[in-house]
């Protein structure tokens, strides 16, 4: 019988590596202009979310399930591709920002509200959003957290922007039903003005059980700082992509493991340019090297298309641009306007955004 199970376990990696491959092919095959009319190749399907708030998180489950958060407190789940989506909004948040939303599968999941002092909070619900219990709730008015990130079903941290000169890093053990902040000692010093973007859920990202890389701008430099430990000790490296400004900087991250990432930003006011947008690492965020044919304008989300070691999509408000060669060059598939990306096992790639913007990538 085991002989047995491992030929199964082999065939079905096969089977997933083949439709993978045509997976990436399809978004490869035609030019965007003719992708609806000859169906020959993948294509954003926008899903009707039945509101027109803005959604900065998105936790893509798998095909069929996926939850967005947004503005307005509003939390939605879906759990037939899209088809129909349940509003599972904390009761009471209506004031509140969701910037990020990490879900573990269609019933439990952790979101997180940005802004400063009491605004920031995390929630956690165990029943597919019919309940929830607000289990941390920022009472430092000089923190403003941003982002959260999971290693496993137990294990995660959440940033905020500096307090004291260093970022600060909330991290749970048990799922995110308590939280505790870890000692600064670890942190390098913040440059002056820098700060993370809350634009996509995507500015704390991890791979592997320990591993977490934390993006930045808004300085002199923009940079990616990566923690080996959950969060104890960081180093920082500079990255191309320009900052200087506000805002300008590095506004997401993605690792499809623990030595190869992506990191795309910008500039987001839209009548700025953003050249040199996109950067790649092969060595776990220590040194980053500007894509050689980035997007053509800011992004604001990316994620690696699933069983690829190549391809990635890269999203924000003016279009999606599609890489093949692992981040150095990058061509646009569309024009439609997202803010976050985020992909699954199963070959899902769910997109979301303004006016209640939420798409699957179809092929």
């Amino acid at each position: 019988m085991r002989g047995l199970g491992k030929s199964r376990r082999t065939s079905r990696a096969v089977t997933v590596g083949l439709c993978a491959a045509a997976f990436a092919a399809a978004l490869t095959g035609v030019a965007p202009a003719q992708a609806h009319e000859t169906g020959k190749a993948a294509h954003w399907e926008l899903k009707d979310s039945g509101t027109d708030v803005r959604f900065r998180g998105l936790s893509a489950v798998s095909r069929n399930t996926a939850w967005v958060a947004g503005s307005k407190g509003t939390v939605l789940r879906t759990t037939d591709g899209g088809a129909s989506w349940r509003d599972v909004s904390p009761p009471g948040a209506a004031e509140l920002e969701f910037r990020d939303i990490e879900a573990f599968d269609a019933r439990r999941a952790v979101a997180l509200t940005i802004g400063e002092g009491e605004a920031s909070r995390a929630f956690r619900t165990e029943d597919g959003g019919a309940t929830w219990t607000e289990s941390f709730r920022n009472t430092d008015p000089k923190a403003f957290y941003d982002c959260l990130t999971f290693f496993d079903r137990r294990h995660g941290l959440a940033m905020s922007d500096p307090v004291d000169g260093r970022f600060r890093i909330l991290s749970t053990s048990d799922g995110g039903r308590s939280w505790k902040v870890l000692p600064g000692a670890g942190m390098p010093a913040a440059q002056e003005g820098e700060a993370g973007f809350a634009a996509s859920g995507q500015c704390l990202v991890s791979a592997g059980p320990r591993d977490v890389w934390l993006a930045t701008g808004g300085a002199a430099r923009a940079r990616v700082l990566h923690s080996a430990d959950r969060g104890l000790t960081w180093k920082a490296a500079d990255t191309p992509i320009p900052a200087g400004d506000p805002a300008r900087g590095v506004f997401a991250l993605a690792f499809r493991d623990r030595a190869h990432g992506l990191a795309v930003g910008g500039d987001y006011r839209a009548d700025q340019t953003s050249p040199r947008a996109a950067a790649v690492s092969g060595d776990g965020g220590r040194t980053w090297t500007p894509a050689g044919r980035p997007p053509p304008a800011y992004r604001s989300g990316v994620a690696w298309l699933p069983h690829s070691r190549a391809s990635a999509l890269a999203v924000g408000p003016t279009g999606t641009d599609l890489t093949t060669d692992g981040g150095r060059t990058w061509r646009t598939l569309d024009t439609g306007s997202y803010d976050t990306v985020d992909c699954t096992p199963d070959l899902g790639c769910w997109a979301a955004g303004e006016m209640g913007r939420v798409a699957r990538l179809e092929r």
